[in-house]
């Protein structure tokens, strides 16, 4: 059910802290010649560790003052056992903190950070973080001794994350590390170019994704999970609208290692818990969840994959609408999240436009075989520039098990379009951003349509939503892209007379000219000057 929405959310794709700019321009000034794709592993791994060493000395330096204060029921009077209960692993794991042994600690690593031996130190201290934490083992980078990797610069880099306190239970309950994270994520995607979009999906898009599909309890799974994103909104979508976070439980894979690295560590340092199999896979030939079937499906998957091996499978028992193409994945994406879907599940992901249209190798009749199941509820049309891997503009698609669902209004042999192309401001010259406002008003467009409680009764806006019956739908043969059905915008009539219209315009041009001539007399003379005259 659509719940009252929360004020906590924040503009832009990233944190607005205040400090995450500077620490990404200075860190991105030591990064001289390596590669954004290596250097983002350097950089979030010593924040990751600088976060769970603040976090662990915070609550060191309370157990020892609490052990050291007659008024205490901790009391203890004898100096070494006041320490020993500090170094008490159990403390830390009550609370959902990391323990980190003593060679791991930052306060020890950035007292070394001028050695040439800081590489290897950090090394250690890695490995000495798995093996006390079993739920990180395997996860943390381990090559920083490399030969590569500037030991000077990396020294340097210890001490800028130093002046960053990371793990204070305030700064905690703020979420800063999640947001500084988030923050490299999004930088370091933009540095990338294209490969960046493989790991990061824009926040304001899995945010619009987690508004719509409102995941309050249940299971959610995202076969593409990258660096975990989905799984980080959904989590604050539930605590905000004052859910818990075992109301949820989180299932995902991800074929790339070092991305499916970010998404464990990404989940660690917000305490997550979620099965991502075990190890990375690829969902189509090595699905790590071969019989799931959850509430929630949430996914970017990517984008008119050519070489995702569908030769290989011609006879899978997950097209049950049609065999997809070899040299296209999106509509073998598309029907293996219907396949793990549960009967009142539903789905929300992105896919490139040409999904809406295509009829090249059966994408057409796949598309319709999917219509006339009733399956797809809602189609959004989003702008460009959005996303880090691509320019173009891209589409979310929402599918349903069941239009009966008892919760919502019966929408059976309807399907909702939202057209929000013209949305969206630019950040900077070529990312755009959708405003708070605005997913707020596409969420809400949906949860009416859908007959949530607490929502207004819907109504179709020209240029901007339409609900469509499925004859209107196989009318246009199919074809799935909003425009076709939201129609115009309704304009603001023009009250002023068509003749003192002209007249205004006339007026206009006539001075526009004569500033023309203007400007022409001022070039000509100043090139005269400069000895570039006609009789030159």
């Amino acid at each position: 059910m659509a719940k009252k929405k929360s004020d906590t959310n924040t503009n832009k794709n990233g944190a607005t802290l205040g400090f995450e700019a500077t620490l990404y321009q200075a860190a991105d000034k030591l990064r001289n010649n390596m590669d954004a794709a290596e250097y983002k592993h350097v950089v979030l791994g010593l924040i990751f560790l600088k976060y769970i060493s603040d976090s662990f000395e915070e609550k060191y330096n309370f157990l020892l003052q609490e052990f050291a204060n007659p008024d205490s029921e901790s009391y203890i009077k004898e100096e070494i056992n006041r320490f020993e209960y500090a170094e008490d692993r159990d403390e830390y794991l009550a609370e959902n903190i990391f323990y980190v042994p003593q060679e791991a600690r930052w306060s020890y690593l950035q007292a070394n950070a001028k050695q040439a031996a800081i590489g290897t130190l950090i090394d250690d201290a890695m490995l000495a973080i798995e093996q006390e934490n079993p739920r990180l083992k395997g996860v943390l980078p381990k090559n920083y001794a490399r030969p590569g990797l500037d030991k000077q610069r990396l020294g340097e880099l210890v001490d800028l994350i130093s002046t960053i306190g990371l793990g204070e239970e305030e700064n905690r309950s703020k979420d800063i590390l999640g947001r500084v994270y988030e923050y490299f994520l999004s930088q370091f995607a933009s540095a990338e170019g294209k490969r960046g979009g493989q790991f990061y999906t824009p926040r304001c898009v899995v945010q619009l994704l987690v508004e719509m599909l409102a995941p309050y309890q249940g299971r959610i799974y995202d076969p593409c999970c990258g660096s975990g994103g989905m799984f980080v909104q959904s989590e604050a979508f539930v605590e905000a609208h004052g859910g818990q976070r075992d109301d949820i439980s989180i299932y995902g894979q991800e074929s790339n290692p070092t991305t499916r690295q970010l998404a464990l560590m990404n989940l660690a340092i917000r305490g997550i818990e979620a099965n991502l199999g075990q190890e990375h896979a690829d969902s189509f030939h090595d699905d790590m969840h071969p019989d799931l079937k959850v509430d929630y499906i949430l996914a970017n998957p990517p984008f008119n994959s050519s070489d995702w091996g569908g030769d290989r499978l011609r006879e899978d028992r997950r097209w049950v609408y049609g065999t997809p193409p070899t040299g296209n994945a999106n509509f073998a994406w598309v029907q293996h999240f219907i396949y793990h879907l549960a009967p009142n599940g539903v789905a929300g992901f992105v896919l490139a436009n040409g999904s809406m249209s295509s009829n090249t190798a059966n994408e057409g009749e796949i598309r319709k075989n999917i219509t006339d199941a009733d399956l797809v509820d809602c189609m959004v049309a989003l702008p460009g520039q959005l996303f880090y891997s691509t320019s173009i503009p891209v589409c979310l698609w929402f599918l349903t098990k069941n239009k009966q669902d008892h919760r919502f209004r019966k929408r059976t042999g309807e399907m909702l379009f939202i057209d929000a192309r013209s949305l969206g401001t630019m950040i900077d010259r070529t990312h755009r951003e959708l405003t708070n406002a605005e997913i707020t008003r596409i969420a809400e467009t949906y949860h009416a349509w859908r007959g949530d409680a607490d929502t207004s009764e819907y109504t179709d806006v020209p240029g901007f939503c339409k609900s469509a019956t499925l004859a209107e739908i196989q009318a246009h043969t199919n074809v799935l892209t909003p425009g076709r059905y939201v129609g115009a915008e309704v304009q603001e009539e023009d009250s002023e007379p068509f003749e003192d219209t002209i007249a205004h315009l006339t007026q206009k041009l006539t001075e526009q000219m004569a500033e023309a001539r203007r400007l022409d007399k001022t070039i000509a003379k100043n090139l005269e000057i400069l000895g570039f005259g006609e009789d030159s």
